[in-house]
């Protein structure tokens, strides 16, 4: 593999091409659109195969390269990844676990905050700051989170110099370890708000103040969320690493929110990576289920679940796989967006959900079947799950799948991050890790705020207080 000078472009099309540092440090493209690289780098069956005896962070290394080494040198990327994988408590970063015939719990929680967003996060911080400080200038992260995006972002973010961290999270829809591992930050760059409101509530105006182009430029507001393609060619790497340990083809069961984790898949798909199906596996926020099996992709109300990080009804990158199914159709897409903003409604063309299906499968589940997992994986292994990670195998129980094929279970959270649910299907109280341990008992710092962008903003602007020109 080699290093390229990739540029990419926005799904809405009216965005001007951009290299991996700027789209790094914008987030999200100046027409409200998602950047996606502008032809997908090639990863070849040799090189592939060689990541079976590679470790981890060479594999991310490789994989970072194709799309950020012609911002950054290959030294500078050697030392990102490198030092964003060094406090990770497993050593192989992302281990894979059998759990039954057949079955892999792909472990993802092992770094600092015990969510597969620190896989990412770790190593975009690191990018961040560098770019930043190349750039010159300060920077404002603003990000919704609905539950782990904020924790990982702050611990990515959290004391760097000429940088602002606002985290937007739903009041009452975390759980109390999500909360507290961010509302316990230390840093005086790190700010929360608790809003009154559901994530997307939270994600739209997210959405909104960055749609507003003289603030979003007075105090460069840019975002780290999985809107950030960033985040998604850091979530690609696993998918290599798993298959390359298998040496087999694999089924990947994805528990779904923000459609970022699953559509990395898709991202490993494109650049050659040899998938069976990806299986999006959805709580009652069953959006994506419904989209995927009826073609009409429609929020409901918001219901609260065992499983909050997935308590979603409208998943921002299920835009970038629209766009790659509709042929990278800008057009359409720019115009399907904008009707699903006024509508709340968008009936998928044929072809486009066809395309869809061929890639992705997709399955639901409510609590009583969440818990009814965590049992069974406890039962049957020994292991505790958390209750996202469950809803991902209550999809794989009942997948019909032939003998000798590999299904990978992607594992998102610590079970101890969600200690009343594991508890409650299993009489049994997860181990608390000593990462967690400072966090349930420090002092919190959040603003409650009602679900008014006006109220947001003018929250940021106080604290940014000299920082707004």
């Amino acid at each position: 593999m080699k290093n390229k000078d990739p540029h990419f472009v926005s799904t809405r099309g009216r965005a001007p091409s951009a290299g991996f540092a700027n789209i790094l440090l914008a987030g999200l493209a100046p027409d409200g659109g998602l950047y996606l690289p502008e032809a997908w780098p090639q990863v070849s069956p040799a090189d592939r195969a060689a990541f079976a005896k590679a470790p981890y962070v060479e594999v991310a290394r490789q994989i970072l390269s194709l799309f950020a080494g012609g911002s950054f040198t290959s030294d500078e990327i050697t030392d990102d990844v490198y030092a964003a994988y060094g406090s990770f408590d497993d050593p192989a970063i992302a281990p894979l676990v059998p759990i039954g015939p057949d079955l892999y719990l792909l472990e993802l929680f092992h770094g600092p905050t015990l969510a597969f967003k620190d896989i990412a996060l770790q190593v975009l911080g690191r990018m961040f700051a560098r770019a930043l400080a190349k750039r010159g200038g300060r920077a404002t992260v603003v990000a919704a989170t609905s539950g782990d995006t904020g924790s990982a972002a702050i611990a990515a973010l959290g004391g760097l110099p000429n940088i602002d961290v606002f985290v937007l999270h739903p009041l009452g829809r975390v759980s109390e370890v999500q909360r507290r591992q961010m509302t316990t930050s230390p840093h005086a760059n790190v700010h929360n708000i608790a809003l009154e409101g559901t994530f997307d509530d939270a994600q739209a105006i997210v959405k909104a103040l960055f749609a507003e182009t003289e603030f979003a430029r007075a105090v460069n507001l840019t975002a780290v969320n999985s809107i950030n393609f960033a985040r998604i060619a850091a979530q690609s790497v696993y998918y290599f690493t798993a298959t390359a340990a298998l040496g087999r083809v694999a089924t990947f069961v994805v528990p779904t929110g923000n459609f970022g984790d699953v559509f990395a898949g898709e991202a490993a798909m494109r650049m050659g990576l040899p998938v069976e199906k990806l299986v999006v596996a959805t709580n009652a926020n069953d959006i994506l289920f419904r989209a995927l099996e009826t073609g009409v992709y429609e929020p409901g109300a918001v219901a609260p679940s065992l499983s909050p990080s997935m308590d979603i009804q409208v998943a921002s990158n299920f835009e970038r796989a629209l766009f790659e199914a509709s042929g990278r159709d800008s057009a359409w897409l720019r115009g399907a967006m904008e009707a699903f903003a006024r509508d709340r409604r968008l009936v998928l063309p044929a072809k486009v959900l066809a395309s869809l299906r061929e890639r992705y499968a997709a399955a639901r589940c409510d609590d009583a079947a969440t818990l009814d997992a965590i049992r069974r994986a406890h039962a049957g292994s020994g292991r505790l799950v958390d209750p996202h990670t469950a809803v991902a195998l209550s999809a794989a129980y009942r997948l019909n799948r032939e003998a000798g094929s590999p299904v990978v279970v992607l594992s998102t959270a610590h079970p101890a991050k969600f200690p009343e649910a594991v508890q409650r299907a299993t009489g049994v109280l997860a181990p608390v890790p000593e990462r967690l341990k400072a966090v349930l008992s420090g002092v919190e710092k959040v603003a409650v705020l009602p679900n008014d962008r006006g109220l947001v903003r003018a929250h940021i602007e106080a604290k940014l207080g000299s920082h707004v020109p």
